[in-house]
């Protein structure tokens, strides 16, 4: 196997940062960080105390007015450094990812290099979204302008499955306009940003401009309702973004909340059915299915079950499980026991529903990895619409294909969940792909594109229950950031 060499085999205590310092958690409550290929522990991660918590927005708070007050140019400058180092050791960071999440390196690569894409965007909105606006003579002897102001202190809840870029959609753009935050990275997968958060502390960010605390639910509650926050980006499931909505709103918060997930991809009978295929390999396996953006569903229209389905499925079958580290294998383990479970169980309620198991990915011999937490692709046939498999989030690699005789039909199956994240289509057809485009309930769009990533200079979007709030994320989060204000100006 061509294994990349790992960093570090264990990392030890996770440290908290706040007001500009690393330091011990006094928590006696600690959870073990586990390597999801190995089944081994890579370190220790603290549920920070709530007095603890308090400080981290302490912190944030005390830092906003002296933050807020550096000029725009100065604040970009932080961001060409954070750019820098990140660019510099993005082999690192990808290869920490891996030991911790157990995605391929080449995933971990990708979520490094688009959270450097965020640090871009956000410098160059901080010259140009965070603009105000003018308007000479309004009325007579009158000018009226707006002014775009940071709000204060932020908390950031990301999520495990990718670690460095999503605390990346909306830290940058808050530092760029002004305002300070408080992160709280996944505990699952929390080594990965800690270990950015020590690469980052060269750039030199003034103390309190961002901290990081770790821990469950109740760290997460507490940050939400201090009464010094303004509001909340999380990105996560489903059921865990209507909680945060609710409690958001009872204490008068901001909110931009990325949720689940069922993403169905059409197939039409005049794709081009060898690139389908492979798009859409990538887009049900890659990441063993852990990403809001992977497709579920398969719905090949007409004729095209016949052409789609069986190419599929033999490159299904053909992919190599593996560590994430080894740059030759196709699929890697999922994130925890736990997630594999979860997925184990989904399957078992796929064949009680009586879909047909045409290839199970369960229980794989992956040699050199016996105890990891593996799963290989996993293929459902005469699957109907209302089964839970076609509706719920299983968030692992298992494919549910339903026929559908009319693209009507099959943007009818696409809706019909309650989720809006993803959805995609393959034809050569330009009026086919404009009426799915139009029709479809989904924020995020492809055509003939597996996995529909906006760029950082684009949103990323979401529809339904796969979005709470009214701002999305990555480059739009300026204004989530900011509020206007509007001046009426005369002089006598």
């Amino acid at each position: 196997m061509a294994l990349l060499k790992e960093v570090k085999e264990y990392y030890g205590d996770v440290e908290l940062y706040i007001d500009g310092e690393f330091r011990k958690s006094e928590s006696d409550n600690f959870m073990e960080v586990m390597n999801p290929a190995l089944d081994k522990p890579i370190g220790r991660v603290p549920f920070a105390t709530p007095e603890e918590v308090d400080e981290a927005v302490d912190a944030a708070v005390a830092a906003f007015e002296r933050w807020r007050d550096v000029p725009v140019p100065n604040r970009v400058q932080y961001l060409f450094r954070m750019k820098e180092v990140l660019e510099r050791h993005k082999e690192e960071i990808a290869r920490i990812i891996v030991q911790n999440h157990g995605k391929h390196i080449d995933e971990a690569r990708g979520e490094v290099r688009r959270a450097i894409e965020n640090v871009e965007a956000a410098i160059g909105a901080a010259y140009i979204l965070a603009k105000g606006e003018a308007l000479d003579q309004v009325a007579p002897s009158i000018d009226e302008y707006v002014v775009r102001e940071p709000l204060g202190a932020f908390v950031i809840i990301s999520p495990f499955n990718f670690p460095v870029m999503v605390p990346f959609w909306f830290m940058p753009y808050a530092l760029a306009v002004g305002a300070t935050v408080v992160i709280k990275p996944s505990e699952i997968t929390p080594i990965p940003f800690y270990w950015v958060n020590k690469l980052l502390d060269e750039v030199g960010l003034p103390p309190g401009v961002v901290n990081v605390v770790y821990g469950r639910a109740e760290v997460g509650e507490r940050l939400i309702t201090h009464p010094d926050i303004q509001g909340v980006a999380f990105v996560g499931s489903t059921a865990v973004a209507r909680k945060i909505y609710e409690l958001a709103g009872r204490h008068g918060k901001r909110v931009l909340l990325q949720a689940g997930a069922k993403n169905y991809s059409v197939v039409m009978p005049d794709a081009d059915m060898d690139r389908a295929a492979t798009n859409l390999i990538s887009s049900f396996f890659g990441n063993t299915g852990q990403r809001c953006l992977a497709n579920a569903v398969l719905v090949p229209v007409g004729d095209a079950y016949q052409k789609i389905v069986p190419k599929f499925v033999e490159l299904a079958k053909g992919m190599k499980l593996g560590y994430g580290l080894d740059e030759d294998v196709d699929m890697t383990p999922l994130v925890s026991r736990k997630a594999l479970e979860r997925v184990h169980r989904y399957i078992e309620i796929g064949l009680e529903e009586g879909a047909r198991l045409t290839l199970d990915g369960r229980n794989p011999v992956v040699d050199g990895y016996p105890d990891g937490y593996f799963i290989g692709p996993t293929i459902f046939e005469d699957v109907t619409p209302d089964m839970r498999i076609a509706q719920e989030e299983i968030f692992g690699p298992v494919a549910s294909i339903i026929k559908a005789e009319s693209l009507d039909e099959a943007i009818e199956m696409a809706n019909s969940t309650i989720y809006g994240n993803a959805s995609s289509i393959f034809t050569s057809s330009g009026r086919v792909a404009r009426e799915f485009r139009r029709r479809i309930k989904a924020g995020n769009i492809g055509i003939n594109v597996g996995i529909a990533a906006p760029m950082a200079f684009y949103p990323f979007a979401g529809m339904k229950e796969s979005f709470f709030g009214v701002i999305h994320g990555q480059i739009t989060s300026v204004h989530f950031f900011t509020d206007t204000k509007v001046v009426i100006e005369r002089w006598w």
